[in-house]
């Protein structure tokens, strides 16, 4: 496993409670990280994040598609820690299995409001104190979907192609300051958003995987400790991939 120091940095993870965020949550409070868990559902976490010391954690909730739900905890975090040294954008949805002519205008709007607008929201709002104090590590979790394309997922594709471009954008404005903007395009791991999809649509996903299997969290949470960490003081603007041989570019 690997390890970095993030003692005395505090590190807000959204969709923290369960899945990729989990992972990535649990494994900054093990580096010695205080976290802030912004997330929809606060009320049923998984274990990994139930059994953090409370001392070094906080769960918020927060809908990231409204902005002022993400002001109010911005307040909240920095009134329990102080400040934000590190943001993960993790919390997604999948929208509805269905193709384009059929998909229901009204989820495709859903699915854009959280995934690309929630990234928004909690960038606009976290960035300015990051430029204040003149640091910063950021992470978007996208997906193969934004760079691939996935059939009868043109909402979730589109909108994970949209935060890529964000992270390109947002990392070229921050470059002046020690503060890095970068994203993972993972395949697809087990987690909860699996519940929103056809199984037909799973298992149509675990065959373009070279490697055969479904990416673990933990495999995530890896290459984020290092992107989120200090250590990563020059690249930016970047797009890791976590597609098992997938990925074409």
């Amino acid at each position: 496993m690997n390890s970095y120091d993030f003692n005395d940095q505090v590190a807000v993870v959204t969709g923290g409670a369960n899945g990729i965020g989990a992972a990535a949550a649990a494994r900054l409070a093990a580096s010695g990280g205080r976290v802030a868990i912004w997330d929809m559902d606060i009320s049923s976490p998984e274990a990994k994040i139930a059994d953090l010391p409370d001392a070094g954690k906080l769960m918020v909730q927060v809908d990231v598609s409204d902005p002022a739900s993400v002001e109010a905890a911005l307040a909240s975090t920095e009134s329990a820690f102080g400040k934000i040294d590190v943001l993960i954008n993790s919390a997604g949805i999948a929208g509805p299995t269905s193709t384009l002519a059929d998909y229901p205008a009204d989820m495709w709007r859903k699915v854009q409001d959280v995934n690309l607008g929630g990234t928004f929201n909690c960038c606009k709002i976290v960035t300015p104190g990051m430029m204040a104090r003149g640091y910063g590590r950021i992470v978007n979790v996208a997906s193969i979907a934004g760079k691939e394309g996935n059939p009868n997922a043109s909402a979730y594709s589109a909108s994970k192609a949209a935060v890529i471009a964000l992270t390109k954008s947002l990392g070229k404005e921050l470059a002046g300051y020690d503060i890095a903007v970068n994203c993972i395009t993972p395949a697809t791991a087990r987690t909860r958003i699996l519940d929103q999809v056809s199984q037909e649509f799973i298992d149509y996903m675990l065959s373009k995987i070279p490697r055969g299997r479904f990416v673990t969290v933990d495999e995530i949470a890896s290459m984020l400790l290092w992107m989120t960490s200090a250590e990563n003081s020059f690249t930016t603007g970047a797009v890791f991939d976590l597609s098992g041989g997938r990925a074409t570019y």
